[in-house]
């Protein structure tokens, strides 16, 4: 797009930021003496050059092996009509950077101590701008994304909701969520994840989180962090925004449910399925077809199986009801809830399929393989097993707990895949014939496993898919199936 034609088409709109605001917020300045802040205007933003519309705020990330400055030209040739420049980068080649912004007249550099601190702090400043949007944030080593979206089904009923799409929670993806808010958005709920250590802390920063909930304290990237204190050291942060008007929703069956109501200035709400005087009464487990239970006397069915399913509710609904959503809202936001992308899809064809392969880690995999042991199916039990990753100097024991506890179970078939799962595999020797170890997890493996599954599986059969997202197990999917297949 030509630099006139994308004067134009910005002359009449709004910046997400002014940019007096942006460059007080980012510490930033001005490449160049032909543009003023005034000129300044940037209507959406953007990490990745290929993401890139007219309009965008393009922020170059810095990586250990790459670095998003050189893609500065291709942001530019989209559209992009303001660019971060990292003032290293800037130092080291300045009559580049002159030239580039001496060249393209619409576009206007911005020169920053570091591009992704400066993303992050541009987030916050956007979010000032809403005083009246009620924040809120989920964390947790597993089940986030879950809860974020049970909670996003109730809380719609009363609110206009903005939330995170998928998972993009991290250091980038938070701060590129929030600029994703509106005027017309009463409530945002967001949901915050970690791969390092203060994650938490900086992307907490950006949101302030007047509400938070914790899903628990489990050991996914114990092999960053070291242990599961310094685990809920981290997670706690969520609640460092809460005020005395807030509330911290806490699992009241977490071993570190005290410690991470420790100082937090609002409201302690816990929750869990033996909480008393909640509000909300557990009826009865429906195996796979979901979970029954009231809330202030309203009898509703979460459709997603499995306890631990369950338990993701009860920390949305218990936000919800701090919020004032009615019951019957409630019931209405619980009915309509949907399996997310690989997680607890329940594929009814030949066989019964349980594909929860989308993320995996100790504490998820413990209650995947429980709850599905403890099934009540009319046909054979088959569990496919993949690695779960990013577990550091745990994995082999984190593996080997996960193949002792699989060799305790009640399954007929138990193939594992992946280099992880061979400790998995040695630890449940004891029922050697009816275990099988596949090292790979490319195309081949996985027609490989299904090859074995559809030899050893009759009609009606019910089979668990569960790894790390990087194995691909969902890969089986189509493979086992016939085309006739419904997810619930």
């Amino acid at each position: 797009m030509s630099d006139v034609k994308k004067d134009d088409t910005l002359k009449n709109t709004a910046s997400l930021l002014s940019g007096e605001r942006l460059l007080a917020a980012v510490q930033g300045t001005l490449i160049g003496t032909a543009k003023k802040p005034a000129d300044i205007c940037f209507t959406s933003v953007a990490t990745d050059s290929r993401n890139v519309v007219s309009g965008s705020l393009f922020v170059p990330l810095i990586g250990e092996n790459q670095d998003g400055h050189r893609y500065i030209p291709q942001g530019i040739e989209k559209g992009a009509s303001l660019v971060f420049v990292c003032r290293e980068n800037y130092k080291k080649d300045a009559a580049l950077y002159e030239k580039m912004a001496a060249d393209h007249s619409s576009v206007a550099f911005v020169t920053v101590e570091n591009t992704l601190h400066a993303l992050q702090a541009a987030a916050a400043a956007y979010v000032e701008r809403f005083p009246n949007l009620i924040r809120c944030a989920v964390t947790g080593s597993s089940g986030k994304t879950t809860t974020k979206e049970i909670a996003v089904a109730v809380l719609s009923r009363k609110f206009k909701v903005i939330s995170n799409k998928g998972n993009l929670n991290s250091e980038t993806g938070l701060p590129l969520s929030v600029f994703e808010i509106r005027d017309e958005h009463e409530l945002g709920l967001f949901e915050m994840g970690m791969n390092r250590k203060n994650e938490i802390g900086e992307i907490a920063a950006v949101l302030k989180p007047e509400y938070g909930i914790v899903t628990n304290i489990g050991t996914a990237h114990i092999g960053i962090l070291g242990s599961r204190q310094a685990i809920a050291e981290e997670k706690k942060k969520v609640f460092t925004y809460v005020s005395e008007k807030g509330c911290a929703v806490i699992p009241a069956a977490d071993d570190f449910a005290d410690f991470l109501a420790e100082g937090v200035r609002g409201k302690i709400v816990r929750y869990g399925k033996d909480v008393k005087d909640s509000g909300i009464c557990f009826i009865r487990d429906e195996g796979l077809d979901g979970t029954v239970f009231s809330v202030d006397g309203v009898e509703m069915r979460l459709g997603l199986p499995g306890t631990y399913n369950f338990i993701n509710a009860l920390g949305a609904v218990s936000l919800a009801r701090e919020l004032g959503v009615s019951p019957q809202e409630i019931k209405a936001g619980i009915e309509s809830v949907k399996p997310l992308g690989a997680r607890s899809h329940l594929i009814k064809d030949r066989l019964n399929i349980l594909e929860d392969c989308y993320n995996a880690n100790p504490d998820s995999m413990t209650k995947a393989v429980e709850f599905c042991a403890d099934l009540a199916v009319s046909g054979k039990k088959i569990f496919v097993l993949g690695d779960m990753l990013e577990l550091g100097q745990e994995s082999e024991s984190a593996h080997a707990k996960i193949g002792s506890l699989v060799a305790e179970s009640d399954v007929d078939k138990v193939i594992f895949v992946g280099n992880e799962m061979k400790a998995a595999c040695k630890a449940a020797e004891k029922i050697a014939g009816k275990i099988e170890y596949i090292a790979s997890h490319d195309d081949e493996a996985m027609k490989t496993v299904a090859e074995k599954i559809r030899a050893f599986a009759s009609d009606g059969d019910f089979v668990l898919l569960k790894a790390s997202n990087g194995i691909g197990l969902n890969r089986l999917v189509p493979l086992l199936c016939d085309g006739q297949g419904v997810k619930k």
